[in-house]
């Protein structure tokens, strides 16, 4: 099993720390550094920062938002990040949620799968350098009757096949998922459910391509906090996980919500929710069981998060993204020298 890191989100006052997270990791032997986009910073500019000062870690975009890009300007931005890093990009894809969507993008949050799928053509056929031509339900390359022209791609991306990853949680999205892309890029991944709620569908997503999970990587963001006390350690994250389950979408439409409830926790997404959604968002905290946020991290020792490890290499992870935590750049430093120890110990590295 593999380790990569996520930085998250740029711009929020961290931003020095987060690349020198990033440079250790690369020093340590990491796999993979991703970095993520909302309604603030972008992906792309971070990655290129990132890569131009660190010498063997890939970078991965976790994720480019399918609203945000045509198609084409995505492939675009995969063959130079991947020619400027010297073959160490990794793309990443996802549909974003209908309130960011709408809201800041002004793309209509309908037919997401279709949508991904056609996406996904796209942009492997420009990315492949083919003269792009495309009959579809969300886009026509080129535009009919008009003096558009079939183009191709006039950057030679360093390697011929980036990696495509697809951020994924419902049933439908994996098994597509499954299908189409290179990796799966999951949140709040438990490893005792991961076969229930998120390898099951791959697995189907691969038989109906002809494929089997060989080359297919589990990509899961996990957060990772190093110390003695696992109830303090998990209450640092009880405002993230309300985010998501309690605020991350409308009542109707939450993806994470929705993934709790899959992982049994039915009565206390709907409080978290309920809660978060009345603008009690220290009562949505609160409402966040221990236990969901403990098997969703890795909390403790260096012997207890191998044991963690251990226990989603077992469930089929191949590559365990740490999201390393702290209130400083030296505790975060330390939790990410923690996920190497960790790795060793558990025989994994």
């Amino acid at each position: 099993m593999r380790l990569g890191i996520n930085l998250g989100y740029w711009g929020a006052g961290m931003d020095a720390d987060n690349l020198a997270v990033a440079q250790e990791a690369d020093r340590l032997g990491y796999d993979v550094c991703w970095a993520a986009e909302a309604y603030g910073s972008d992906a792309p500019t971070v990655l290129a920062w990132v890569a131009a000062q660190t010498e063997r870690i890939d970078v991965g975009s976790a994720i480019l938002q399918i609203p945000a890009r045509q198609p084409a300007m995505t492939a675009m931005t995969a063959a130079t990040l991947d020619s400027l890093s010297g073959g160490r990009f990794r793309l990443g894809l996802g549909v974003s949620g209908p309130q960011v969507s709408e809201g800041w993008y002004g793309v209509k949050f309908d037919k997401p799968l279709a949508r991904t799928r056609e996406y996904v053509e796209i942009v492997r056929k420009a990315m492949s350098r083919e003269r792009l031509t495309h009959d579809g339900e969300h886009w026509t390359l080129p535009l009919p009757g008009g003096p558009g022209k079939p183009l191709k791609l006039t950057v030679h991306p360093t390697r011929p096949h980036i990696p495509l990853y697809i951020a994924a949680i419902g049933p439908k999205n994996l098994e597509q998922t499954g299908e189409i892309a290179d990796g799966a890029l999951l949140i709040f991944p438990a490893a005792e459910h991961l076969e229930a709620t998120a390898l099951t569908h791959i697995r189907a997503g691969r038989e109906k391509a002809g494929l089997t999970m060989d080359g297919f990587d589990v990509c899961p963001t996990v957060p990772l906090a190093l110390g003695d006390d696992v109830g303090a350690l998990a209450d640092m994250f009880r405002p993230y996980t309300a985010l998501y389950v309690g605020g991350m979408g409308s009542r109707k439409q939450n993806f994470y919500n929705q993934l709790a409830c899959r992982m049994g926790y039915e009565k206390e997404a709907a409080e978290i929710q309920d809660k978060y959604l009345a603008g009690d968002k220290q009562g949505a905290a609160a409402a966040v069981p221990h236990s969901l946020i403990d098997s969703t991290t890795l909390l403790g020792s260096v012997e207890r998060i191998a044991d963690g490890m251990k226990a989603y290499a077992a469930a089929g992870v191949t590559t365990l993204t740490l999201a390393p935590a702290g209130f400083t750049l030296d505790e975060r430093l330390a939790a990410l020298r923690a996920g190497t120890e960790a790795l060793e110990l558990a025989g994994l590295a």
